[in-house]
């Protein structure tokens, strides 16, 4: 048997690759509720558990959101910046 048939083949790994971690509108508003928290950070969601420290964090629209809140995270789908615009809050991306 030929020597490219007996080695094993493996799949292709792109180094350049971003792995965010993603976090729903509807888990902000939860918070915003029990926690009366308006200002999110990447650090408000390492200290809640959501994300850990060197994760990249990606605000994802599922949900709805009712409070004004001001959100600073490394990326956002479209319909949660419309959604937290829309309710009058700030999404800035880091």
């Amino acid at each position: 048997m030929p020597l490219y048939r007996r080695v094993p083949k493996f799949g292709f790994k792109n180094i350049n690759r971003k792995d965010y971690h993603g976090i729903n509108i509807e888990v902000i508003q939860k918070l915003a509720d029990e926690k009366k928290i308006t200002t999110f950070t990447p650090e408000v969601f390492v200290e809640n558990g959501l994300a850990s420290k060197k994760d990249l964090i990606k605000i994802l629209g599922m949900g709805e959101l009712s409070a004004t809140v001001e959100v600073s995270a490394h990326a956002f789908s479209k319909t949660a910046s419309e959604a937290i615009e829309s309710k009058g809050g700030k999404a800035t991306k880091i």
